[in-house]
């Protein structure tokens, strides 16, 4: 029975599982009803009421940034003719200064997407409004003021350290001991994908994040793609050195069983709240092959079905879906059951806010360059309803760093040694890991396709684009050992495997299928070129096929090499399992030791877009 997913609830049976009709019977005396568990963790409320201090008026020099910033880029949604909603810009810095926290969402996120500031000015703009908007909404009698608890959302998190100056999971702390020390209950969630990918997870398999999250008082997680990359017995080791709590209501153990420690679901008294909450991952072919034997996966939807009315019944007044699924899938549930009142969400690595029907669906972009605050408050008397207040707040330097969980962080940094600073080789142009990749042909795309068909001596070379990594474009320069794992950091294998053309263009067409939407399927190719009719039925959009300058033949065999992932069946390559294969996952070079190999080789290296897929725009 799964009363409290705490370690201090007595009454949560280890051996049951997702399957025992006995999960079932939850009666609300079950849960956890100790006024310890309501209390703010002493640790997150001893730094004191000076952590929470927040500047109550912007001083001249935060007044002249936020000027400059609506100078930058000032956002505003009006409806044209049509009812559709249309970005504007304008260019008055008064009226910016007296914008909501939406308006310092919008602006902060703009600035964030379109890149056009380095991380320290970034910091330091933004720092200076949201600084007097924070202000604004805390204002004694404020109704966020009166919120009788907050969640602190954050999801997709690769790197405990900031990027450009953003991010870090120390200021992630910095910020939960502040809602803290305002005698503010706070729960701290990541909704999943953490212990993979990332250049210190290629050589610490997700234990510097267990670690650094620890300090940083996560309270809840749930499971996201990521966290299957490295096996089920990496996972559970992972989870057995965690603090926090994970929630995992869809995924069993091959045989049935809970993973570890996790349990289904979550029923908390949290000062005069009882909030109920469930965990539910993704199951689609984003999950690496190789591990998913491993594993028993059910849809979100029917795991949603069976332990929501365990909540109701346990008295939860407010639930909460922590879910690592698409957009789409998370609108989806939010319809299906409209008893959700939150979902915590993630998967998707850009800041998203909507409401569905009921619910409240939130998405903190990725990093921890942004926490989602998401308060609720409970209103009394028979039209009593939860009312829920949304703030995105960027965490730049205007946020210090909390000094315990940074010295964690910094450990495992300094423990990566110099080693991966080697430099292996010069790349002449600027190498773009953005979301580009994933809907068009890139020069970074090209070079790892090069460097996987040089490395196995392939007809063609053919990389799904989701497998390069890194949300950044890498400037011109050096290119080291770390450059190239944070590129690459699966630890994926370079393959080979024998297709007749047919498979091959069957391949080309599965890869270009979500045009014009992006997807990590999109193929990046070496040896081919081709032209993609976007507007053509699925499975007929690729058009006038050369290998190697040689029009396609769907009856010739030709050779290629693809990484492990991919022949396996990985992002719905389902063409790929049966084939003959000529270099194996057990025989082949790491994709990453392929790259390096052939930029060492090199040199130096300049790619660029060719037209290997040209796609009429």
């Amino acid at each position: 029975m799964y009363a409290e997913g705490v370690p201090e609830a007595a009454d949560v049976e280890p051996e049951a599982t997702a399957d025992d009709p006995e999960a079932a019977d939850v009666e609300p005396e079950a849960t956890a009803h100790d006024p310890e568990a309501a209390d703010v963790e002493p640790e997150a409320a001893a730094h004191g009421p000076e952590a929470a201090d927040v500047d109550s008026k912007a001083t001249a020099e935060d007044s002249e940034a936020a000027a400059e910033l609506s100078e930058a880029v000032d956002i505003e949604f009006n409806p044209p003719d049509d009812g559709s909603e249309r970005a504007t810009v304008r260019s008055d810095p008064a009226d910016m200064l007296r914008k909501t926290s939406l308006r310092a969402a919008l602006v902060v996120v703009a600035l964030a997407l379109v890149g056009s500031l380095d991380g320290g000015r970034f910091a330091s703009l933004s720092g200076a409004l949201v600084r007097r908007v924070a202000a604004q909404q805390d204002e004694a009698g404020s109704p966020r003021r009166l919120s009788q608890l907050t969640i602190l959302q954050i999801n997709d998190v690769y790197s405990t350290v900031p990027i450009n100056d953003v991010g870090g999971l120390a200021r992630v702390a910095t910020l939960k001991q502040r809602v803290s020390a305002q005698n503010h209950p706070v729960i701290l969630a990541l909704a999943g994908d953490f212990l993979s990918p990332s250049v210190a997870s290629t050589v610490f398999k997700g234990e510097q994040m267990i670690a650094t999250l620890n300090a940083a008082g996560l309270d809840y997680a749930t499971l996201g793609n990521h966290e299957f990359d490295f096996g089920i017995d990496v996972l559970k080791q992972r989870m057995s050195e965690s603090k926090f709590t994970w929630v995992v209501s869809n995924v069993l153990d091959a045989k049935g069983k809970t993973i570890g420690p996790a349990v289904p679901y979550v029923v908390r008294q949290i000062g005069p709240l009882k909030i109920g909450i469930i965990g539910l991952c993704i199951t689609t072919s984003t999950i690496a092959p190789a591990w998913k034997d491993q594993f028993r996966f059910t849809p979100a939807a029917d795991a949603a079905a069976q332990y929501l009315p365990m909540l109701k019944r346990a008295g939860a007044d407010a639930v909460v879906a922590l879910t690592h699924l698409t957009f789409a899938e998370d609108r989806q549930l939010a319809a299906a059951f409209p008893q959700i009142d939150v979902i915590v969400g993630g998967h998707e690595h850009y800041p998203l806010t909507a409401t569905e029907s009921h619910t409240l669906i939130s998405k903190a972009g990725s990093d921890a360059r942004f926490v989602a605050r998401i308060d609720l408050l409970r209103t009394s008397g028979p039209r009593g309803v939860l009312e829920r207040f949304f703030e995105l707040v960027p965490m730049t330097n205007a946020i210090p760093s909390d000094p315990a969980t940074a010295a964690v962080a910094d450990s495992f940094e300094t423990r990566l040694g110099t080693e991966l600073d080697t430099v292996v080789g010069t790349s002449t142009v600027p190498l773009d890991a953005t979301d580009r990749r994933l809907v068009g042909e890139t020069a970074l795309g090209n070079l790892v396709a090069d460097a996987l068909r040089d490395d196995v001596n392939a007809d063609v070379g053919l990389s799904n684009a989701g497998g390069a990594r890194g949300s950044r474009v890498y400037p011109a320069g050096p290119l080291t050992r770390r450059t190239l794992l944070s590129i690459h950091p699966f630890g994926n294998v370079t393959c080979k495997v024998a297709v007749s053309g047919r498979v091959l263009l069957e391949a080309l067409n599965h890869g270009v299928s979500k045009l014009p939407g992006g997807a990590g399927q999109f193929p990046q190719i070496s040896g081919v070129t081709m032209h993609v009719d976007t507007n053509a039925p699925s499975g007929a959009r690729v058009t006038d096929v050369k290998v190697n300058g040689a029009p396609l033949d769907l009856q010739k065999t030709y050779t290629v090499a693809l990484p492990d992932y991919v022949m396996q069946g990985g992002d719905g390559y389902s063409m790929f399992p049966g084939q003959k294969v000529l270099v194996d996952a057990q025989s082949g070079d790491l994709v990453v030791t392929a790259l390096e190999k052939y930029i060492a080789k090199k040199g130096t290296v300049s790619p660029a877009i060719e037209g290997r897929v040209v796609i009429p725009r």
